[in-house]
């Protein structure tokens, strides 16, 4: 018999279910699944080493292997490529981050410059300037168009600390969201994986909201860990289930699971926008108490 997917490492259902928590919910839930930047230019580099694979069998046996051995490497950049488009789509979605520990778009960049000198060596004429310049005018092209990895840490302050710690727990929350995402598409129901798409995006805007005050962390620490790590666990079993069974039971359970989820989720960072908001009125009012008494009047 089909059991609910909740327990211990689920936050409680009736908090979620508060109408601050259904509001905050609507507010706070952006679109969600949008396309990596420059998907379509990216896509197109694709068909650039199918040329190559109909040349090389046209060939002796080092001229085949210099074609496919060029058709290989340009294919390879563009997954490079593809990876350091999404590693950039995160750190510009985030507050805090750390720069990428390896510059893709660049490596990338460089791997296509190298397929092109293939591409264009001769190996019956062995000359080496022109497929150079080929190679360095594709190395310029894609820079041109997909642009430089970011260089430099963002949003971490000078002693980096505090936000050291920010950017080591989202970092782990984001694995347990892309977890889940990955288990859910074994179920094969396109539905849950727009659902826990849904689910993703709010928690992110957690996320973003630690990010922007980390002062906020400790309060969130438990959605950020312990509630995300029983989500992922949760979503790996129905998944494992859901592929097998097909079980419309659990189907509702864990979608039920997904809603009070949400909805504790989008009611804790409405608290925590409220907090960072009560913060700053007390701040603002203890600076106007100590104007006053240095008798300090306010322009008319």
């Amino acid at each position: 018999m089909a059991q609910r997917f909740g327990g211990r490492y689920s936050p409680g259902g009736s908090a979620g279910k508060t109408s601050g928590g259904e509001a905050g919910a609507a507010r706070l839930r952006p679109s969600f699944g949008q396309p990596v930047r420059g998907r379509g230019r990216r896509n197109l580099l694709y068909l650039a080493p199918l040329p190559l694979l109909v040349t090389a069998f046209r060939q002796d046996a080092v001229g085949m292997a210099v074609d496919l051995a060029a058709a290989g490497v340009m294919a390879g950049s563009v997954f490079v490529l593809s990876d350091g488009l999404r590693a950039e789509d995160a750190y510009r979605e985030r507050k805090v981050a750390r720069k990428p520990a390896v510059p893709r778009k660049i490596v990338s960049a460089v791997g296509m410059g190298l397929g092109v000198f293939l591409a264009a060596f001769a190996p019956e004429v062995p000359a080496l300037i022109e497929p150079a310049l080929y190679g360095l005018i594709a190395v310029a092209l894609m820079l041109a168009t997909f642009g430089l990895d970011p260089l430099r840490d963002k949003g971490v302050s000078s002693d980096g600390f505090q936000s050291e710690r920010v950017a080591r727990a989202v970092d782990e929350a984001e694995a347990h969201l892309e977890a889940m995402g990955l288990a859910i598409h074994r179920a094969g129901d396109r539905a849950l994986e727009r659902r826990v798409e849904a689910f993703q995006t709010t928690a992110r805007q957690m996320f973003r909201t630690v990010e922007e005050d980390p002062r906020d962390l400790p309060s969130a620490r438990k959605f950020l860990g312990v509630y995300l790590v029983g989500a992922r666990d949760a979503t790996v079993k129905f998944a494992d289930l859901y592929s097998r069974t097909a079980d419309a039971q659990a189907k509702a359970d864990y979608i039920a699971l997904l809603d009070d989820l949400e909805s504790n989720f989008a009611a804790k960072t409405v608290k925590l926008m409220e907090s960072d908001r009560t913060d700053l009125d007390i701040e603002i009012e203890v600076l106007r108490e100590r104007l006053t008494r240095e008798g300090v009047k306010p322009m008319e």
